[in-house]
């Protein structure tokens, strides 16, 4: 006699989620990541509306279902919020004369002929003399020149960010994790951890147009997250101890960075 078919919606709930797949529920489309702490799902959206689902080892492909569509209202408001904010990132020319920012300071981008000093190939992007030089062959193709002010960011953050992490380590009593500048979509910073306690934390390089003790705050707001994921109490308890003003620095955060350039061309 033949073993009887399993059942399909059985076998479907004892799915287990994957690092890094994708769950299609309903209208949506999330992302997973998987935690070795956590042991409640979170759900969080980005400023261009990507779910990310955070959830604990081993959950099961049922349970992430419900529990996202148990979010539809946090996500609906949400959304709404995101796109409000979002509407509000200025777009760029990248022209001659454009006003950028680098720690919360302006700076005149000039087009010049650049290419080389004293024979010497130069990066397509420099800050010299308070002016931002930007080669004019590069200049000529925004998609160029975005990528290359991009890449000028992430240098300079990179450089700025050396021995910046240690004192905030030290602060919350955490080990001090890898740090990396690069794009991130529309967030600010992510953290990562590692197999063996160590972790990355990725910064947005448009951070680096925030005035000092902002990008601080989004340093100290991802480091946090090595000891407790989500935001839930205890998070902002951790933070708090460190940065006693960080509810305030979120609010300015908030209304300061809708303005930030994140690299939409005009």
């Amino acid at each position: 006699m033949p073993s009887p078919l399993p059942d399909l919606a059985s076998v479907h709930d004892e799915l287990e989620l994957t690092e890094d797949g994708v769950l299609v529920v309903d209208e949506w489309e999330v992302g997973v990541r998987i935690s070795l702490r956590r042991r409640r799902l979170g759900l969080t959206i980005e400023r261009d509306r990507t779910l990310t689902l955070h959830v604990p080892k081993g959950c099961e492909v049922r349970r992430a279902e419900d529990f996202v569509r148990s979010s539809a209202g946090w996500i609906e408001a949400k959304a709404r919020l995101s796109e409000k904010r979002r509407q509000l990132h200025p777009t760029r020319s990248l022209g001659d004369g454009e006003i950028h920012r680098y720690l919360g300071r302006d700076y005149r981008l000039l087009v010049v002929d650049d290419a080389s000093d004293g024979g010497r190939p130069v990066p397509a992007v420099r800050l010299v003399a308070g002016r931002l030089r930007l080669d004019s062959g590069v200049a000529a193709n925004p998609v160029l020149a975005r990528k290359a002010l991009a890449d000028w960011y992430s240098r300079a953050g990179q450089r700025w960010m050396q021995g910046r992490l240690q004192p905030w380590a030290a602060r919350m009593d955490l080990p001090e994790p890898t740090v990396g500048v690069r794009d991130l979509g529309h967030r600010w910073g992510s953290y990562r951890a590692g197999v063996a306690g160590e972790g990355t934390i990725s910064l947005h390089w448009a951070v680096f147009q925030l005035p000092m003790h902002l990008v601080d705050y989004v340093v100290a707001h991802e480091l946090a997250h090595v000891r407790v994921p989500g935001h839930g109490p205890e998070y902002w308890r951790l933070l708090g101890r460190a940065l006693p003003e960080c509810r305030r620095l979120k609010t300015e955060l908030d209304e300061l960075g809708r303005r930030v350039w994140m690299g939409d061309l005009a």
